[in-house]
């Protein structure tokens, strides 16, 4: 299994129109080949003194994939190339980690 973690941190105040384009396109990444999860997560409100914020422009995707190739080919769909092109402008910065399993 694949697994990615993305942070993402959107132009200051443009989180929330970032976030409902990234829904809207959801179901078409959970129905490719090999997608298992695929979801935007913010900072929780209570999460007390052990939580590091992210804070309020930015969001992480929690991704696991089948393989690698399933990954490559989610990055090289075209739903993902328009969701790019519509949210490009507001996107300040990004960090894109992809990690296996240590076993």
């Amino acid at each position: 299994m694949i697994h990615v973690v993305a942070m993402i941190t959107t132009v200051p105040g443009k989180r929330a129109e970032v976030l409902e384009a990234f829904h809207d396109n959801v179901p078409a990444v959970l129905a490719e080949k090999g997608c298992i999860e695929y979801q935007p997560v913010i900072d929780t409100a209570d999460g007390g003194e052990i939580q590091t914020n992210i804070g309020p422009d930015s969001f992480i995707v929690i991704e696991k994939w089948e393989t690698m190739d399933d990954l490559r080919a989610h990055a090289k769909s075209a739903h993902m190339a328009a969701y790019a092109k519509k949210v490009g402008s507001m996107i300040a910065d990004r960090s894109v980690h992809v990690l296996s399993n240590t076993q």
